[in-house]
């Protein structure tokens, strides 16, 4: 069984879509540990099912703000340190930024643009040695899938659902997020730029995706 290391965390407050915050964050974290050696852009909101017809303009802008705007923060404030040691950055993206996802065109539009972003970004930051890359993590059973589990008709029937979408049956952890996160800030040296998919095979072969059956409206 394998046991954690000696480690040191410090946890500190800050919303990510104020700037300020993110200032504070890394001056605090650089104080305290005198380095930063790598940045991992976790913060983010999947909201429920979002129509077009009913997502507004602050809507979008909000998401916008959680999901993509603070990684390019984080990423500011914290390259100098960065460059300094030719650290690294993992942005958490998602899977369905690549495949799509029905009722999500915000969720999916800043997903899309965090894996352009950490392309960009690695392009940018390579002659500084500091790599960027992104995981795209599909079904992961967190809380957040919990809690949109819980107010569905039938939670277990979309808990099974869940799990049928992966070729082996079962959704992600947390965990498995993480060791892919350690892989690419601590082993993976001759990788930056890519985009690391945790999906369990849910975007391989063919299956029924014939939404003119279901089509009720051409404005959803």
């Amino acid at each position: 069984m394998k046991t954690l290391g000696p480690g040191d965390c410090l946890y500190v407050p800050c919303d990510v879509t104020k700037e300020c915050d993110i200032k504070r964050l890394v001056e605090v974290t650089v104080k305290r540990f005198g380095r930063l050696d790598c940045l991992v852009n976790n913060a983010g909101w999947h909201p429920p099912e979002q129509t077009i017809k009913d997502t507004s303009a602050d809507d979008f802008r909000a998401l916008l703000d959680l999901n993509l705007l603070s990684c390019f923060l984080m990423a500011k404030y914290a390259m100098p340190h960065l460059r300094e040691i030719q650290g690294s950055i993992v942005n958490v993206s998602s899977l369905v930024g690549v495949i799509g996802q029905s009722h999500a065109v915000p969720y999916v539009s800043t997903k899309g643009a965090v894996t352009a972003m950490t392309k960009a970004m690695a392009v940018d930051e390579s002659k500084y040695g500091v790599r960027v890359n992104c995981i795209s993590p599909g079904n992961i059973w967190t809380p957040m899938w919990q809690e949109l589990a819980s107010n569905a008709p039938d939670p277990e029937a979309m808990i099974q659902g869940g799990k049928d979408a992966q070729l082996i049956g079962r959704m992600g952890t947390p965990e498995e997020c993480a060791q892919a996160v350690l892989y690419l800030v601590a082993e993976a040296t001759f990788c930056t730029g890519i985009d690391l998919i945790l999906s369990g095979g849910a975007e391989l072969n063919y299956a029924n995706k014939n939404q003119q059956r279901v089509h009720s409206s051409i404005y959803d």
